[in-house]
C-alpha cells in the first residue's frame, strides 16, 4: 500500500481524518482483527506524516469505538467479549427503536426509493454470500431510516455501538443459513412497508425484533469471541 506524503495544509485536523478515514475503512472491512495493535511510529512512517495528525486520527478512532487506549500502554482495535455485545446489541436494541421513531415521520418518497434499492442490493449481496456487500448495505440501509432523526447524542452513540460490533457481526453473517438470509430480507421489507404505512410503532417493534435475533444469534456463536 502506497504511503501519502503529508503537504504542510494537512497537518494536524485534515491529515489526521484522512489517516482515520483510512484506518475505519480497513477496521470495518476486517483488514484489521480485533486486538490489533495500533503503533503511533508505524502509522507516521506509513503515510508519511508527523505524529500530532496520527495522535488525532487515534483519537478520532477512539471516539468512534474503533480503537481503544490505555493509558501508558498504547492504542489496539476494539474488542469485544461475548457479554459485552450482548449488552451492546441489548442497548441497540432499545435505543434504535427511539431513533427510528425521531426520523420515522420525516421519510420522504425519495428515502423509500432509496431504501427499496438497498434492501435490494442486500438481498443480491447475502445470496452471493458477499458478506462485505452485505454488511456495507444492511448499514447504509438502516441509517438511511435514521436519516431525519435531529438529536444530540443518541445518533452519534448508536454509530458508535454499531462500529464496536462490526468484527463480529461480520464473522456472523459468514455463517448464515439460506434461512437465515431470507429472514433478514423478509424483516428489512417489512421494516420499509410499515414506515410507508405510517405504523411507526409497529416499525420499532419490528427494528427491536430484527436486533434481538442477531443477539441471540451471536450469543450460539461463542467462537467468534475467541471463548
Amino acid at each position: 500500500m502506497a504511503a501519502h506524503t503529508e503537504s504542510p495544509g494537512q497537518r494536524g485536523g485534515d491529515a489526521g481524518e484522512r489517516i482515520a478515514e483510512r484506518l475505519r475503512e480497513e477496521i470495518l472491512r476486517g483488514d484489521l482483527d480485533p486486538g490489533t495493535r495500533i503503533r503511533q511510529e508505524e502509522l507516521a512512517e506509513r503515510f508519511g506524516a508527523s505524529r500530532v495528525p496520527v495522535r488525532e486520527a487515534i483519537r478520532i478512532l477512539v471516539h468512534e469505538g474503533l480503537v481503544t487506549t490505555v493509558a501508558n500502554s498504547g492504542s489496539w482495535v476494539s474488542r469485544l467479549t461475548l457479554p459485552e455485545c450482548e449488552e451492546v446489541y441489548l442497548m441497540r436494541e432499545r435505543l434504535e427503536p427511539l431513533l427510528l421513531g425521531f426520523s420515522a415521520p420525516h421519510l420522504t418518497e425519495d428515502d423509500f426509493t432509496r431504501l427499496e434499492s438497498l434492501a435490494a442490493r442486500v438481498s443480491e449481496a447475502s445470496a452471493a454470500a458477499d458478506v462485505d456487500g452485505f454488511l456495507r448495505f444492511d448499514r447504509e440501509f438502516h441509517l438511511t431510516t435514521y436519516a431525519h432523526a435531529r438529536t444530540q447524542q443518541l445518533g452519534d452513540l448508536i454509530s458508535k455501538l454499531w462500529n464496536t460490533t462490526a468484527p463480529y457481526r461480520r464473522a456472523y453473517v459468514a455463517t448464515w443459513s439460506p434461512e437465515l438470509r431470507r429472514l433478514a430480507d423478509d424483516e428489512h421489507n417489512i421494516l420499509i412497508q410499515t414506515l410507508r404505512d405510517g405504523d411507526f410503532q409497529e416499525a420499532e417493534r419490528v427494528l427491536a425484533g430484527h436486533i434481538r435475533r442477531t443477539r441471540r444469534q451471536l450469543s450460539k456463536h461463542p467462537e467468534i469471541f475467541g471463548a
